[in-house]
């Protein structure tokens, strides 16, 4: 098939980033002690793709029973970045990811980057990596995937069932899936699975298990 459009998650899809993100929070909830580390290691990796602003508010209202406003959370989501953003920038790439992206560039496929990373933060990474102009749009939080998904879709006349949504989370899948996407879930070698049965699986990046 020849999709009218992919859309792609980023961490764990074009970079192998993910370990990177559990670790800084990890990192930032230490202080407190080993169970409420790996409460929020354990929140984290079950709802991959969710943003780090919901994160950090779970965290404090569940683990922490402590208030937060808005105030806080930039100032955590601050200091995530500055934990995360260089080893990021130095990440290796998903297998297949770069060389998709070069093929669908070159038929001329609209190609869109949708992640829960705030979106400023993602556009500076894909700068500094050189991958700007491999995507048609460029989408980050606070809008959530759904929602991206859908207004590019409409605004862009797609037919859904003949876009692919490749992405790493469940939050991808339920993005593609409401919106009538297909969907490929890119899972490591040996790890365990996050996605329904059924749900079409690959390790590393590439069109034709779509």
């Amino acid at each position: 098939m020849r999709w009218q459009a992919v859309f792609f998650d980023f961490d764990g899809v074009i970079v192998d980033s993910v370990h990177i993100k559990t670790e800084a929070f990890a990192e930032m909830f230490r202080q407190y002690c080993p169970d409420i580390e790996a409460k929020v290691v354990d929140y984290h990796l079950a709802h991959g793709g969710v943003s780090r602003f919901e994160k950090f508010k779970y965290y404090y209202e569940n683990y922490l029973n402590q208030p937060i406003d808005e105030n806080k959370i930039q100032e955590l989501a601050q200091q995530f970045s500055n934990l995360v953003i260089q080893k990021v920038l130095k990440a290796a790439f998903i297998d297949g990811a770069l060389e998709v992206l070069k093929e669908l560039g070159l038929k001329d496929i609209p190609t869109y980057l949708v992640t829960a990373t705030p979106e400023d933060e993602i556009r500076y990474i894909l700068k500094e990596r050189d991958l700007v102009n491999y995507f048609s749009g460029i989408y980050g939080a606070p809008k959530t995937k759904k929602l991206i998904v859908s207004n590019i879709l409409h605004q862009g006349n797609y037919n859904p069932a003949e876009c692919l949504y490749i992405g790493d989370a469940m939050s991808d899948y339920y993005a593609a899936q409401k919106n009538g996407v297909k969907f490929l879930g890119i899972v490591k070698k040996g790890a365990k699975s996050p996605f329904l049965k059924g749900v079409k699986i690959s390790s590393h990046v590439a069109l034709e298990f779509a």
